[in-house]
């Protein structure tokens, strides 16, 4: 049994490394109430142990044996102790029905970043979003509690994939320098683009074919925003408040990226502090993306 202080002790934890981590996820999760705050900075602070084993500098067969210990404290989180996130999780799965199989999603996720470093197809890259994000996803349900919860599953997936896209389009040049594509080769074929870099580090294809595959899957990330926005009604105020400003967030950058692709031809692009203050207030007030 976990006591008062302890708990308290592990979600501080887990909320500092929201903050100081996932500052778009950050926005977000502060408009929710204190016990689903907490919960979801524990579900977020056990998302990034994993994500950060699949995307740390150590040798692929390291990486294997990490994520195997992170799903082996899983099957245990009874017998957690000394381990802040661990705790904090275990805590928050005895406050809401956290469906601890969706992290075994976003292990299997990052175990493709270890063996994985290219998708040929549209349907196999959707398969790995919905790993790596429709799992964060659809456990943030579990915490939300909304009442028509079987409507909601494939629209949290939905609303995942679209983030998730929106990530990949953002990071296309740093996934590069590491060898990873993640955008389908029959797209790359079909725009006659590489994603190879120059001798300064810069995406290399020439800036209408760029652009023209940039658009395109950002126009196909856009579909799957369309579907999971419509999540938000069936939240309550403060839930569909926290989805809204995290997807809202991701939403503006992937419109910046559609508008005006060589802006991530050379660098990652990010919202401005200011930007993603004002998604955050108006979600509180709209509860729209």
């Amino acid at each position: 049994m976990t006591t008062t202080s302890e708990a308290t002790w592990a979600y501080d934890e887990c909320e500092r490394i929201t903050h100081e981590q996932a500052r778009n996820f950050s926005y977000g999760i502060r408009l929710l109430p204190a016990d689903k705050r907490r919960a979801l900075s524990a579900v977020y602070a056990m998302a990034r142990r994993i994500d950060d084993i699949g995307d740390g500098p150590l040798p692929g067969a390291e990486k294997l044996a990490g994520l195997e210990v992170v799903s082996t404290s899983l099957r245990r989180l009874d017998e957690a102790t000394g381990d802040a996130v661990l705790v904090a999780l275990r805590d928050a799965c005895r406050r809401f029905p956290i469906p601890l199989a969706a992290f075994d999603e976003l292990v299997a996720g990052c175990r493709a970043d270890v063996s994985v470093h290219r998708y040929a197809t549209f349907e196999e890259l959707v398969g790995y979003c919905r790993c790596v994000a429709g799992s964060v996803g659809r456990i943030s349900l579990a915490i939300y509690e909304p009442p028509a919860l079987d409507r909601c599953w494939d629209l949290a997936d939905a609303l995942g994939i679209a983030l998730q896209l929106t990530n990949i389009l953002r990071d296309l040049r740093e996934d590069r320098l590491v060898d990873r594509v993640y955008l389908p080769a029959e797209d790359l074929e079909r725009f006659g683009c590489t994603l190879d870099v120059d001798a300064s580090g810069r995406l290399a294809d020439p800036p209408d074919r760029f652009a023209a595959l940039v658009r395109f899957e950002a126009a196909r990330a856009e579909e799957w925003y369309q579907a999971g926005l419509r999540l938000l009604p069936l939240l309550d105020r403060r839930s569909a408040a926290c989805t809204a400003t995290m997807a809202g967030i991701y939403h503006r950058l992937l419109r910046r990226i559609e508008a005006d692709p060589e802006q991530v031809r050379g660098q990652r692009l990010s919202l401005p502090g200011r930007s993603k203050l004002a998604v955050a207030a108006r979600a509180l007030v709209a509860g729209s993306a």
